[in-house]
């Protein structure tokens, strides 16, 4: 006859104010990711020198998409790519992407789409770099695809955001 051990309960610190140590480390990657979208919008229209001239940036008359899907010409995906640069309702898109996932991350509401949106943008820039010089399949924009979904599943949101706000908890699809 076999016998079982019971299994040991699991120990979860929690903090003060109720939250595990987890959450805070979702709400600090949220805000990380956030602040990765945010800049990028900011630095192509205003360019702030960093990636983006001055001269280049989009308040300027520039492209924002233009210098990245122009250097895809060569790769596999090249052709599809390079005809949508500088396109300005490719221009619009990109740019409402950058600053609605940054926004939403930043202040912790509407995970859910900002983790499709985001995921869809960062999965076209991936296939946009095909084929990979330094990887044959991962990259960052996978990783930043899964960090989203993580985000999004973890309702990161809530912990450090305004995910907890009524009127989100009331509305599933601002979560």
């Amino acid at each position: 006859m076999a016998t079982t051990t019971p299994a040991k309960p699991v120990h979860t610190t929690l903090t003060a104010d109720g939250r595990r140590p987890v959450d805070y480390v979702w709400a600090i990657a949220r805000i990380a990711l956030g602040w990765t979208f945010l800049w990028a919008f900011l630095d192509k229209t205003f360019g702030l020198g960093f990636a983006t001239t001055a001269e280049k940036a989009w308040l300027a008359g520039g492209s924002p998409t233009t210098g990245f899907l122009k250097g895809t010409e060569e790769n596999a995906l090249g052709g599809l790519f390079t005809a949508l640069a500088g396109q300005p309702w490719v221009d619009w898109l990109f740019m409402a992407g950058l600053l609605g996932v940054g926004a939403a991350l930043m202040l912790g509401v509407g995970l859910r789409v900002a983790a499709v949106a985001g995921g869809l943008m960062l999965m076209l820039m991936w296939a946009a770099a095909l084929p990979l010089t330094t990887n044959p399949f991962m990259d960052d924009h996978i990783i930043y695809t899964i960090v989203l979904a993580g985000l999004a599943l973890a309702n990161a949101g809530t912990t450090l955001g305004l995910g907890n706000l009524p009127i989100i908890q009331r509305n599933p699809y601002l979560r």
